[in-house]
């Protein structure tokens, strides 16, 4: 699928994001850079090789003229990643509407938003891998995280679902589920000062996950991960 193949990657300004959109492109993918921020999208396609794709998973219209860009290409899209998050700490008599609305809408509401807008083209053609970047807070509970496990426990359920109606069509998903992973999210919090949050040293690093995401989109289309979990050793 690497030889030539086309990606979309979202959040790819943000540190798993650009991991992966990086990978991809070494692997050979034409790469599509997603996000929000027009002036480090473009620094990061013109250093991979890639093409800037400004848009934001929340909005229902944006994600409607990245898939017009996408498909004006004239190639279909190989590989989608959903790697855009947002990720908010607080006890549960803390968590706001806003902080839960803003977990649950790029998180949750925003990988369906672009999974439904792109997943027609990948049944049409009987191919292509929709990989959800999910967390170990998707399945194993943690203080201080009700809004952002409800949306990584939210997106499971979803996936879940995604994978049943997948089934005999050719497209293939995937649900990685790393552990706490060293990006600038965790800057504002100062986890290593904080007990029961780890010490940044013993997270995984961006280039962890986005080499498991390499291995799931170079395996051959009859062959499908349907979960990966990985974890520092």
């Amino acid at each position: 699928m690497s030889d030539g193949g086309v990606a979309l990657v979202t959040g790819a300004t943000g540190g798993i994001g650009a991991a992966v959109a990086r990978k991809l492109a070494g692997d050979g993918f034409k790469v599509y850079v997603g996000g929000r921020r027009r002036g480090r999208l473009e620094r990061m396609a013109a250093e991979i090789g890639g093409s800037a794709l400004p848009f934001d998973v929340t909005i229902e219209k944006d994600v409607a003229v990245a898939r017009g860009v996408v498909e004006a290409g004239g190639a279909g899209l190989d590989v989608l990643v959903n790697a855009a998050g947002v990720f908010d700490l607080a006890p549960v008599v803390d968590t706001s509407e806003g902080i839960l609305a803003r977990n649950l809408g790029v998180n949750l509401a925003g990988v369906a938003n672009v999974t439904r807008a792109f997943l027609p083209g990948m049944l049409a053609a009987g191919s292509g891998l929709v990989v959800n970047v999910g967390s170990v807070a998707g399945w194993r509970a943690f203080p201080d995280n009700a809004a952002y496990s409800a949306s990584k426990y939210g997106l499971r359920g979803f996936y879940d679902v995604l994978l049943e109606e997948l089934r005999g069509t050719g497209v293939r998903a995937c649900l990685l589920e790393p552990g706490a992973v060293d990006t600038s999210l965790w800057d504002p919090l100062d986890p290593d000062s904080v007990p029961h949050l780890p010490d940044r040293a013993q997270m995984l690093r961006p280039e962890d996950v986005a080499r498991a995401v390499g291995f799931v989109a170079g395996l051959p289309g009859s062959v499908a991960v349907p979960l990966l979990r990985i974890e520092r050793a």
